[in-house]
């Protein structure tokens, strides 16, 4: 049959998968089960769940809930990354009928629950270890080996070569979407898996349900036939350096917004966070300021593209990194964090300019004559509009704007007054102090 002459030219569709409807405009909420309360349970989180539904959270990601290995374990009790068994729940948390019971509650709630996974490696006492030795990588003495290059000796690697691996591993997957209903996974280091078996699983998960699929790696491939969202580490480091005072706005908008808006398609959706399980930037800066250069952080991680990301106890407050081989509760208390929080992802919900992946408008710089220290920019989709104008420096600063092609009425989002925006804008803006207006169709 002949070719037509057009098709080598013709654009191709880069990602050839689609998220779950629900995820179009949803957030996530890290949920640390050993430190969430004093029991350290699943039926303790379930009290929790209408207040984090009143917050905005959409998807709930349950760190690893598998028996942790007991051999080579670090600390007291160990690393909730060290696997003993991917088909058991961990006897700290409670049964499995008390994580059915978890995950039913969550659904009650509107919400949706993915697990984290870790495929890349088990503990030292994995069943694995004695069924199937030659599934794992070997050192150069033929003998077992931790992840490469890091302080993980509480593991030891799988190796992907083996067929009969990647088919137990994506019925241990698919096992917890059939006995659970759960609603996808947190893929940990997934890049550091081959993608074609990341692939195959997207399929083979599908097939029962849609499902949300989130990896801890940055690489735009993921996003093709496996992941509907990938880990945004270079924004958290780079919004750790202006808060630090150790970059300008430009490290932000020329070494990473023009590459991000050009390079990941616009289908993937990034996850934006400040904090996670693994880092706390804010750990330990005192300076006067830097309470308000988080907030400014927090507000521009939901205000650009992308998933934002809430960690257990950062509504609360949380300003350091919680133990993570030990018991460490989070010391819940009010904070205004949660009021922030609750504001922003309303405002996620109701206007489609702020939606995830290809259901959201892209950012558009609005062009400011500050540009080392503001940051400023428009999202529109279908009719719904936000404009956010940034002061992401510890100096104030007299800004002018070209509002020109974003002129009218508008509300904003803290005061609820209405604002209109005329051709030019000028604006006072104190160290981190934040604007943030919208419309709704």
């Amino acid at each position: 049959m002949e070719q037509h002459p057009e098709f080598p030219y013709l654009p191709e569709q880069y990602v050839k998968i689609t998220p779950p409807e629900w995820a179009k405009n949803a957030t996530v909420y890290e949920l640390n089960i050993r430190q969430f309360s004093d029991e350290g349970t699943f039926k303790a989180i379930e009290q929790q769940l209408p207040r984090l539904k009143k917050m905005g959270i959409d998807i709930i990601w349950l760190m690893p809930v598998q028996p942790i290995g007991e051999l080579h374990r670090k600390g007291s009790m160990g690393s909730y990354y060290s696997v003993k068994d991917y088909l058991k729940v961990n006897p700290e948390f409670g049964t499995h009928d008390d994580f059915r019971s978890l995950v039913n509650a969550i659904h009650q709630e509107g919400m949706y629950v993915i697990l984290d996974w870790v495929a890349n490696h088990t503990s030292w006492d994995n069943p694995l270890v004695n069924e199937h030795p030659e599934w794992y990588r070997k050192s150069r003495k033929n003998t077992f080996q931790s992840t490469r290059w890091r302080d993980y000796d509480d593991i030891i690697e799988l190796d992907y070569q083996y067929p009969e691996l990647r088919k137990y591993m994506t019925e241990a997957l698919k096992y917890w979407i059939r006995e659970f209903d759960i609603d996808g996974y947190r893929c940990d280091i997934a890049s550091f898996i081959p993608i074609d078996f990341w692939e195959n699983v997207r399929t083979e998960l599908d097939a029962i349900k849609p499902i949300f699929m989130l990896a801890e790696a940055e690489d735009r491939e993921l996003h093709r036939k496996a992941f509907d969202a990938t880990y945004n580490w270079t924004l958290w480091n780079i919004l750790h350096q202006i808060a630090l005072n150790e970059r300008s706005v430009k490290t932000l908008t020329e070494a990473y917004l023009a590459e991000h808006v050009s390079i990941f398609p616009k289908e993937g959706i990034r996850l934006n966070f400040i904090d996670n399980h693994d880092k706390n930037s804010w750990e330990g800066n005192q300076y006067s300021n830097f309470g308000e250069a988080l907030k400014a952080a927090t507000v521009f991680t939901v205000m650009m593209d992308g998933m934002p990301l809430v960690y257990s106890g950062q509504e609360a407050g949380l300003d350091r990194s919680l133990e993570f081989f030990e018991k460490d509760p989070i010391d819940w208390k009010s904070h205004e964090n949660e009021e922030l929080y609750t504001i922003l992802f309303k405002l996620k919900h109701q206007n489609k300019a702020l939606w995830n992946g290809k259901y959201g408008g892209e950012m558009v710089r609005i062009i400011n004559d500050k540009m080392d220290q503001v940051i400023s920019f428009v999202r529109e989709k279908d009719g719904d509009k936000v404009l956010t104008f940034m002061n992401l420096s510890n100096e104030s600063v007299m800004v002018q704007f070209d509002t020109s092609f974003d002129t009218g009425g508008y509300t904003n989002l803290f005061t609820r007054k209405q604002q209109n925006v005329p051709d030019t804008m000028i604006l006072n803006m104190e160290p981190w102090e934040y604007m943030i207006l919208h419309h709704e169709k």
